[in-house]
This record gives structure tokens, sequence and C-alpha cells, in this order.
């Protein structure tokens, strides 16, 4: 599992967010003096975007659901950005773009950063997170753990950013699986479902602009209550206990461990094992998921699991453990076949042509993998603008201190 909770904002997703606003600022699409940043979020690429946006001193408003847990907007407001709450909670993402464009029609000066929609998001996953993955599994296999490759990368999708490292992986090791996550309660590409769930930061009711389901080998559906079941046996002392003192997890491990996941991280763990399952993979095989974020930001979740579902002992704990862990099942999967692939990519149609203004050409052209590659070409060209951005900016400053 890598984990995003060392990262300056708490979560990975303030790379992201660093990435597109990069991109724009490049480009000369932002002007700090001028323009208001509108961050689309159900979370943390919006805590991401008031992070990096404070630094680079913009202003800036996350819009994201008010059903969101209150430790997001408390971080928000702590960056300093402000905050507009729309309708419902992780699914409604509807609403938020109907906000966006509210927004952005009253003020000119309104600039919106859509991960859902930026290929700066799909560039940062594809080559920083895909490219750590690559340098973990020669790191892994010195070690003695694994046998130099990654079998399978599975992660839940919200903006599907974080996915896109699949691609990269896959050109590493092509027999490498990309695996896609999203909520039973949501079934978006299961089954064109839809519904309210309480993964916070996955499953929007929508397949976004930026996914490549062209290249996904599987997609799978985890319960939301199961995840956050699971997350409540590392939140709880009961929990943590039983896992030393029944199945002997080191404590020092199960300390470590109790800190790094919230509710979509533990998602993405029970999607690593049913993954595990299904593939029949074995002791040699190295499966990578993401803990996206932290516990920090669910205390008041698990404080309404402990009222609903009581607080946890030795008993409950080893039922959850033997369930959720052990027992995971294999259901609620389907596998990317051509046809499934093409039903995911044309699901994209009632989003991003009816709605948000792309063309049938744009999007028939993410078909082919070559769409995809062009986008990943131009990473060296953005680090190259970087560099001569920074140079310029390093003149400017030491011209005005000379001056």
């Amino acid at each position: 599992v890598i984990y995003g909770r060392e990262f300056p904002s708490g979560s990975h997703k303030v790379g992201a967010a660093y990435s597109v606003l990069l991109e724009k600022v490049l480009f000369g699409e932002v002007d700090s003096a001028q323009h208001t940043l509108v961050w689309p979020s159900t979370g943390n690429y919006g805590i991401g975007g008031a992070w990096v946006a404070g630094r680079v001193g913009c202003r800036s408003m996350v819009v994201l659901p008010e059903g969101m847990s209150r430790e997001r907007f408390e971080r928000i407001h702590e960056y300093g950005a402000g905050v507009v709450k729309t309708f419902g909670s992780e699914s409604n993402v509807k609403e938020i773009y109907d906000e966006t464009k509210r927004l952005r029609a009253s003020d000119p000066n309104i600039c919106i950063l859509n991960q859902f929609e930026q290929m700066g998001n799909y560039r940062f996953h594809y080559h920083v997170t895909g490219n750590t993955v690559v340098e973990l599994a020669a790191e892994l296999a010195e070690r003695g753990i694994g046998n130099g490759r990654i079998a399978a990368f599975v992660s839940s999708m919200g903006s599907a950013g974080t996915i896109a490292a699949g691609d990269r992986l896959k050109q590493v090791f092509p027999e490498h699986k990309i695996v896609g996550l999203e909520p039973i309660q949501c079934p978006t590409l299961y089954n064109n479902g839809y519904g309210t769930h309480d993964i916070q930061g996955i499953g929007d009711k929508h397949v976004t602009w930026i996914h490549n389901v062209m290249n996904m080998d599987a997609l799978m559906c985890i319960d939301d209550i199961e995840s956050k079941k699971a997350l409540q046996v590392f939140a709880e002392q009961a929990g943590r206990d039983t896992l030393v003192n029944r199945y002997g997890v080191p404590a020092q491990e199960v300390e470590l461990l109790s800190g790094l996941f919230g509710i979509s991280g533990m998602c993405n763990v029970l999607g690593a094992i049913k993954t595990a399952k299904y593939y029949n993979l074995g002791s040699d095989d190295v499966i990578v998921t993401v803990a996206t974020d932290a516990l920090d930001r669910y205390h008041s979740v698990m404080g309404d699991m402990a009222e609903t579902y009581g607080a946890l002992d030795e008993a409950s704990a080893t039922g959850r453990i033997e369930s959720l862990f052990k027992g995971m099942r294999t259901d609620w999967i389907m596998a990317g076949t051509t046809d499934a692939r093409e039903r995911w990519h044309n699901l994209k149609y009632y989003t991003w042509v009816e709605q948000q203004g792309k063309t049938v050409e744009e999007l028939d052209a993410q078909r082919l993998q070559s769409w995809w590659e062009q986008h990943q070409a131009l990473v060296p060209e953005m680090d190259n603008r970087v560099l001569a951005y920074r140079q310029a900016e390093a003149k400017t400053a030491a011209e005005a201190s000379s001056a």
C-alpha cells in the first residue's frame, strides 16, 4: 500500500492539484492577481488545491457536497480557502458541476480547475505515481518481496486520476492488470447504477473524462459499510488489540497501520484482496493499491459508526477480520472485455457531450490508446516549461533586487 498521509495536505491529491494549477500557470491561463481559483471536489483534491493556492498567492474556493466529513471542511478553512456547499454527499457531483458553471457565469475572473477533466491530473499520476510504483517493485525485490514485477494496480475511482498510474505500469509490465473499484451502492460502471454512498472521495455517479476505461482489465464493487467497518477495526483500541493478541500482528505495525487509512484506502485494501482471489495470485505476485488519505479525516465518521453499530470488542473485531479481510467474496466483478470497455466508454457521452460541451469527435478519439499516449508524451514538455519558468522568475527577482 502506498499512502498519502505524509503529503503536505495529508493526501496525495495535493500533487494532482499542484499539477493542474501548474499547467494553467505555464500556459498563462491563471494570474494570481486577477483570478479566483475554484476547485470542484468531494474533499481531498479541494483540500490540496486550497493548500497549493495559498502558497502561490491565489484566492480560492472549494465546491463540495454538504454531506462530506466535518474534518474536510475544517482543513479547507485552515488553509484559507472559501467553501461553497452543494446538495448531497459523495455521489452528487452533477450538483458540483452546476454550481461551478453558475460561479463562472457570475464572475469572469473565476478559473475552474476541474480534476475530473484536466489532463494535468492524469499526467501527475501516470508519471509520478506510476513511476513510483515501478521503482517500488525493484526495491521490494531487493528485499526479497515479490518477483520484481507488479501483478495488479487496484484503485477506486473518484476523479480517476490515481488509476492513471496503471497505464504506466502496463507499459513496463504488459501482463499487469488494472483493476478499478466503485461502491456497490453506486455501481455506475458495473450496471449503469446510481445511489448515495459514504466511501468519501470515490463513486461520483459518472465516468470522468480522464479515465482511460479502454485500458481497464476489471471492475469490482466494494460495499461502503464494509469499508467503514473494516476501518473501525484499526480506529478502535479493541480492534487493534485483537490484531495483536489474536492474530499476532506486531504491535508496532498495527500502530502504524491504524493511522494510514481513510475509508477509500480501506476500500482499496478490500479490493486488492478481492483481486488476489479473483486472479488466483500467489505470494510472489505484488499487488499495489493506495491509501489516499488517513484516519484523521474520519474521526467523526468513526464516531457515528460506533453509535450505529456499537463499539468493538474482541468478538466483534474477530468477526470483522474473518469476514471482511480473510473472507472477502469474489462477487460484483466485471471483466474488462471488449464489450465492457465499450460500454464504460459510452457512458462518458451523457456527462461530457450532453452536459459539459465536449464533442462526439473528442470522445471518439479516446477509444484509441494513441490519444492517451499523446498526453503522456507531454510530460517532458511540461518539465521543460517548468524549468524555463523558474529560471525566468529567478532572473526577474535578481534584477529587481539589484535595481
